[in-house]
């Protein structure tokens, strides 16, 4: 329960917790925030750090002179694309090892295979739009990869949604973070992007959910 608290103070506070750091570690700052970013969606297993709120954040921070704004849009955009090939490679090193018995109680592969045609054929939509969505961006090249999208394919995206991604919520933060009202404001503005980029799963699974017309 105790962890729970720290992690909702963490995230209504991260315009506070994230100017400690830049406080205390001076340009180190650069290589944390490329750290998180490229854990959150590199590494299956940490789609709970933040990431659009961490961008907006950082923009923020940088605008008051903490940071150099540019260097933070190019690393973090190196960050986000190295993520996801490398968590694109992990779904494909795994893959075959997972799937390898046809036979297999839950994990079929015929299921890969038409996880494999979806990603040919949306899978370009798919990776873009899944950078904005919490959770989604770290499982998406995972899966990806897992199903053998093709690699050039995946890349061509991946680069155009991380440089989409991390330069418009890190320059959004940067041109109206410091607002009176948005700062006065900012745990909230942080928690609210969180609910916007979850809106397009609700959307998603009501639809799924929704009786099929005949």
């Amino acid at each position: 329960m105790d962890l729970l608290l720290s992690f909702w103070d963490f995230f209504l506070h991260l315009d506070k917790h994230l100017a400690l750091l830049v406080q205390n570690y001076g340009p180190w700052i650069y290589a944390i925030l490329f750290a998180i970013i490229f854990c959150e969606t590199g590494l299956v297993i940490a789609p709970f750090l933040p990431g659009d709120s961490l961008l907006f954040i950082a923009g923020a921070l940088a605008a008051t002179g903490g940071m150099d704004v540019h260097i933070v849009v190019v690393l973090l955009i190196i960050a986000a694309v190295l993520g996801d090939a490398v968590n694109y490679q992990i779904g494909a090193w795994l893959g075959p090892r997972i799937f390898k018995d046809d036979n297999a109680r839950y994990l079929k592969k015929a299921h890969l295979e038409k996880a494999h045609a979806f990603y040919e054929k949306w899978g370009g939509a798919a990776i873009i739009l899944a950078r904005f969505t919490p959770f989604l961006r770290t499982y998406v090249p995972f899966v990806a990869g897992m199903s053998h999208m093709s690699y050039r394919k995946f890349a061509l995206y991946n680069i155009a949604g991380g440089i989409v991604w991390v330069a418009s919520l890190t320059y959004l933060g940067y041109f109206f973070g410091n607002i009176a009202w948005v700062k006065a404001n900012q745990g909230f503005m942080v928690i609210g992007i969180v609910i916007v980029s979850l809106i397009p799963v609700l959307i998603g699974v009501i639809k799924s959910r929704a009786p099929s017309k005949v």
